[in-house]
């Protein structure tokens, strides 16, 4: 639901309580608890063991779910009345979600949007492709090149990215296009197009959801060291799973250079570390607590990093921020383990893939045509 009406905290007419934050104690009355007057971003409750309501608030945007379908009804119709609403629906709508629900599962897919997306830049007769980025072209900076029309070349990449909704797939390659916005050529024009002729063969694609799953979290982790060719920056790759969906992905260039493949790998899992502790609050407010999580990862160095105690000459280039990854590892919050390259879901998100792994980690993943 999207709040038209914004409004911030709402006044709340029951008795809550919080307890006094960490450094902000009232040396007078430490054993005091705040009462609340306005309801908090976040705030959810419990009521008995069987039944879950849970509102989650982004500014004027409210995500929302229960265990009790008419709780969520009723949810509905309060929120309507008080404030003007429009439903997800038009979400839907703009991005042409697709729904299915089958016996076994849900299927996410937007062949609608896909479809009139490449009819709108004129390649719906264009030949396919069947990966979305080359192996042996590798996108840099052009100077020479010819310049193409900016409005033509960012409406591109922005109408792709809302696809990468429902088709994680072309996230690497949409990404690394997105990085000549500010003055396109020729050579970038034709990499998106091959996107795009690549979204016309797989159109009716989209990511299946099965009801037998589990909620045991792990996620995975990869780095393709010095994979940017524009200042040799390494490229950070890493999705996750509860159980075998897929519900949050990452590819992004680094901020600075890695000296080595070992370094860029840790760095990785740090990221993915924090994208893990951030998982596991989320889970945490729907009641599904989970004592260790792991990350899979492929290299053994990295790997061994988190578990040594002793810096040495081949690791103290490491930024100190990073090393967060051995208290997590320490206090068994995280598990790091090794992942052979070939069953390394993350590099679907580093760089660009031959045809026949292209598809296999595709289909790992989740993504798969129903018909």
């Amino acid at each position: 639901m999207d709040v038209k009406s914004a409004f911030l905290n709402g006044l709340l007419y029951e008795e809550v309580f919080v307890e006094q934050l960490k450094g902000f104690v009232d040396p007078h009355h430490p054993s005091y608890v705040y009462r609340l007057k306005k309801a908090l971003y976040g705030l959810n409750k419990h009521r008995g063991l069987d039944e879950l309501f849970i509102a989650q608030i982004y500014v004027d945007d409210i995500v929302f779910g229960s265990t009790n379908q008419s709780k969520v009804q009723q949810f509905v119709n309060v929120m309507s009345h008080e404030f003007e609403m429009s439903m997800v629906g038009e979400l839907n709508y703009f991005l042409g979600l697709q729904i299915k629900q089958i016996h076994d599962g849900i299927f996410i897919s937007q062949a609608k949007y896909a479809k009139s997306l490449v009819k709108k830049f004129g390649l719906e007769n264009a030949k396919h492709c069947d990966i979305p980025m080359s192996t042996t072209l590798k996108l840099s900076k052009d100077a020479n090149g010819k310049n193409v029309e900016q409005n033509l070349y960012r409406g591109m990449i922005g109408s792709l990215f809302y696809l990468t909704v429902s088709m994680p797939d072309i996230s690497f390659s949409v990404g690394v296009c997105a990085r000549y916005q500010a003055n396109p050529k020729e050579s970038y024009l034709v990499a998106v197009k091959r996107i795009i002729r690549f979204v016309n063969s797989t159109s009716n694609h989209g990511i299946w959801y099965s009801f037998n799953t589990n909620p045991s979290l792990v996620g995975f982790s990869d780095a393709h060291w010095g994979g940017n060719c524009d200042g040799m920056k390494s490229v950070l790759g890493g999705c996750f799973f509860p159980g075998n969906s897929l519900v949050s992905w990452f590819c992004k260039k680094q901020n600075s250079i890695s000296l080595s493949i070992t370094e860029a790998e840790y760095i990785a899992a740090g990221s993915a570390c924090t994208q893990l502790m951030w998982m596991k609050q989320m889970l945490a407010d729907y009641s599904l607590e989970q004592r260790t999580f792991t990350l899979f990862c492929d290299n053994m160095s990295a790997i061994n990093i988190s578990k040594n105690p002793v810096q040495h000459s081949r690791t103290k280039h490491i930024d100190i921020r990073h090393y967060f990854i051995r208290e997590l590892v320490e206090s068994k919050t995280i598990a790091l383990q090794h992942v052979k390259t070939n069953d390394q879901l993350a590099d679907l998100f580093t760089k660009p893939l031959d045809t026949l792994r292209f598809g296999d980690l595709s289909k790992s993943i989740g993504i798969c045509h129903l018909g």
